[in-house]
């Protein structure tokens, strides 16, 4: 994992038979990815999902138990899949066939895309609505300014030939925005893909509130946008903020609940 993850201690006893360390700490990470969405109040009941590709296993990736709620699952609790969608490994849950189309086009198409989320939060929906999308209008909006794509509704993601088009809409965008449907972030990390998804949805919600207001909206100068893209990105160098937040999230859980670790 990169250098921002806080190395996690594995649960006594929670390890599967012939589980890698790696593996472990892949599916204690996402445990808590989605503990912590359910905390933010990211989830959208059992639906939707956050993807991890397994280390060192070519085409195998990690998805939550259909049917529980992101506040139920653990590390131990995670399904093991193929690029299909397929179960490579003993669960007595369910996968979201639906769910796992669009993720299994990113891993694929995208190498650095280790970690993929995707929501169907309530802001995140209503900017997908709007034809202009995500507007500069706001510091923290700017931080996704030319690196955000955009992905026209084809209707539930069953369809297997859409995974192209998926691909080709987010390119070499770090956040894709699903229009009629939802918000999607990538990462190379569980801190990096996270991260863009907490301040993907905050810059919605903001936009939210600032339509709501009905009065006219001032967009960032060009310019001054792309200059603070590369303020964010000289401050991601080193993984150094993106660590200490991702470090802040987990001890946050500890707080809450260190069950996800189970």
């Amino acid at each position: 994992m990169g250098r921002e993850t806080q190395q996690l201690e594995k649960a006594p006893g929670s390890q599967g038979a012939g589980m890698s360390e790696a593996e472990w700490q892949t599916r204690v990470e996402l445990a808590a990815c989605y503990r912590l969405a359910a905390h933010y109040r990211m989830t959208d009941i059992i639906y939707t999902h956050i993807t991890a590709r397994v280390p060192g296993e070519d085409g195998h990736f990690l998805i939550n138990p259909y049917g529980l709620m992101w506040e139920e699952i653990t590390a131990s609790s995670l399904v093991k899949v193929d690029v299909e969608g397929n179960k490579v490994s003993e669960s007595p849950y369910r996968v979201n066939p639906a769910g796992f189309t669009i993720h299994s086009a990113v891993h694929r198409g995208r190498h650095d895309a280790a970690w993929v989320m995707h929501t169907h939060t309530r802001s995140g929906v209503a900017v997908s609505c709007l034809a202009e999308g995500l507007l500069p209008t706001n510091q923290i909006a700017l931080q996704f300014y030319g690196r955000v794509g955009y992905h026209d509704f084809e209707g539930i993601a069953l369809d297997l030939d859409e995974r192209e088009r998926v691909v080709a809409s987010l390119g070499s965008n770090v956040a894709l925005i699903l229009r009629n449907h939802g918000l999607l972030t990538v990462g190379a990390s569980a801190a990096h893909m996270f991260s863009r998804m907490f301040y993907l949805d905050k810059a919605c919600e903001i936009q939210e509130s600032a339509l709501a207001m009905g009065r006219p909206l001032h967009n960032v100068d060009a310019a001054i946008a792309e200059r603070v893209v590369r303020q964010y990105d000289e401050l991601d160098q080193g993984d150094s903020e993106i660590g200490l937040e991702w470090k802040a999230h987990l001890r946050l859980l500890e707080r809450l609940d260190p069950g996800y670790r189970s």
